[in-house]
């Protein structure tokens, strides 16, 4: 073969080897660079050109700055402001994709290094960890109160010449959380810090890849820079307010609109132990609000004033007579509410007469209470709510209801005696009397039979007559000493113990 045959033929294979082993080359060259891609932007940071552990340090760099960042919390309607970083508002910032897909770059054959290097992304978008608890510690509870006040409730007051004010409660400001999340979340910022170049012009601390047209490597370098101020993120953090848990209009509605019931029981004569204890009852009533409907219960009274003040010895009623005891005088508590209920108009749900009439209300108008076995209980027929205020002053004892009456309706209380029971003679023996003699040793004390009414006036004409109760007292009987003679006795009284909740101790 003459020498330009060959060269015809073997001058193209030379030519496509020396292409082949060009692309070939070129292709390793681009595979198997440790530089991410040109034209890479991780969250406004150009990092293309850098390598894997350069670009992880930059963001690393990048995210402690931003975390550090300052965010002031603007609480514009109390004219203040508090200033936190981001991290210690619980926010973190990271690109976890982007660290992850560093790792691909230099993993698999060389095709697939070239199809990742390819399609490796242009974009990555930050991505923001937010925790609650530090902020909710930083405004918790104990700061809202220091910072945005304590609500306070509306009261109602009674003056001395039962009129009633009312006093507007104070409502305060609290952080709306589900509103607050909201705008924090808007505010995150997006992008990472930059930082300033020497020569004024903004960049990353980065390299960019790129050769010239001769094929040298003509990467920037990065040169002395300083962070960039970035513009300081305010959140204006978003209060709902708080109302009292009693507000003004809560508590008019409950209808306490006047004074509708007034009763009271005179305590001159009543000793020190006694008047402790009427003044223990009537301070365990006192303020105590019956909802519509409520039933109140004077043996729930009894157990609390015997908690909270305890009782002191007095006079109390067993057998049908005044013996040493404890707790007495509670019963005049009772019979004065009793008697203010009646003039209220309200529902007598329980009730019993003693069996001694007693001299602080008149026969048929008391109501005694026996732990365990009697009990006083009324019913709120009102409709609204009533209030009851007792008081121990000046030798009295006043009871007063407070609610809403019509003021045309009046109620008055009718008793009358409608018979009365000769007591009977109880003989015991004593063998020091004379032979045939006696001596009366406890004179017998009649007994009654007594019908109360409740009357109801309108505009001051009776429109209505009650029948109550019919009440018995029985007669108490005398007991009469002789000498010879058999003990005799008529109905034998009844035992329980009034008027107190502890009674005599025999051996």
């Amino acid at each position: 073969m003459d020498r330009k045959r060959f060269i015809f033929f073997v001058a193209p294979l030379l030519i496509l080897s020396c292409i082949t082993l060009f692309l070939l080359f070129s292709l390793q060259h681009y595979a198997y660079r440790d530089t991410i891609p040109p034209g890479v932007e991780v969250a406004g940071i150009p990092m293309g050109g850098m390598s894997a552990h350069e670009a992880i340090q930059v963001l690393d760099r990048k995210l402690a700055e931003l975390e550090l960042e300052k965010v002031t919390y603007s609480f514009r309607d109390i004219s203040r402001s508090e200033v936190l970083s981001w991290k210690n508002s619980g926010v973190t910032f990271d690109i976890p994709d982007f660290r992850a897909e560093l790792t691909t770059l230099t993993n698999g054959s060389l095709w697939d290094r070239i199809q990742i290097r390819s399609r490796f992304p242009k974009q990555w978008r930050l991505q923001a960890r937010y925790d609650l608890q530090p902020l909710k510690l930083q405004f918790g509870p104990e700061w809202e109160k220091a910072h945005l006040g304590v609500p306070v409730n509306a009261t109602r007051t009674i003056g001395a010449d039962d009129s009633i004010r009312y006093t507007a409660g104070k409502s305060v400001y609290r952080i709306d959380w589900t509103v607050f999340m909201t705008l924090i979340q808007a505010a995150l910022p997006t992008t990472l810090p930059l930082d300033k170049m020497a020569d004024g012009a903004a960049a990353g601390d980065l390299r960019e890849e790129s050769t010239d047209t001769t094929g040298h490597d003509t990467t920037a370098h990065p040169r002395q820079n300083s962070r960039v101020p970035t513009h300081p993120v305010t959140i204006s953090v978003p209060l709902s307010k708080l109302q009292p848990s009693v507000t003004l209009d809560s508590l008019k509605s409950q209808g306490i609109t006047r004074k509708i019931a007034e009763f009271s029981t005179d305590l001159t004569t009543s000793g020190e132990g006694r008047l402790h204890n009427v003044d223990a009852a009537a301070r365990s009533i006192d303020g105590m609000l019956l909802s519509p409907g409520g039933t109140f219960d004077y043996a729930k009274v009894i157990e609390s004033a015997e908690q909270e003040y305890g009782f002191q010895e007095a006079p109390v009623i067993f057998g049908g007579k005044l013996v040493p005891g404890v707790g007495g005088g509670i019963c005049q508590v009772s019979s004065t509410l009793y008697n203010a209920a009646l003039r209220a108009g309200l529902e007598i749900v329980e009730r019993r007469n003693h069996t001694l009439p007693v001299s602080y209300v008149p026969k048929g108008q008391d109501a005694t209470f026996a732990q365990g076995y009697i009990n006083f209980r009324f019913k709120n027929t009102t409709g609204k709510y009533l209030l009851i205020r007792a008081k121990v002053s000046n030798g009295q004892l006043v009871i007063k209801l407070f609610g809403t009456l019509a003021e045309n309706v009046t109620y008055s209380i009718q008793s009358r005696t409608t018979r009365t029971i000769a007591p009977t003679n109880k003989y015991i023996k004593n063998p020091s009397l004379p032979v045939g003699s006696q001596e009366i040793m406890l004179e017998g004390k009649p007994g009654y039979v007594v019908e109360t009414y409740r009357l109801k006036q309108v505009d001051g004409v009776t429109v209505s007559r009650t029948l109550l109760s019919r009440d018995t007292y029985p007669a108490q009987p005398a007991v009469i000493a002789v000498h010879d003679g058999t003990e005799r006795s008529g109905d034998p009284p009844s035992q329980i113990l009034e008027d107190g909740v502890e009674g005599p101790r025999f051996p």
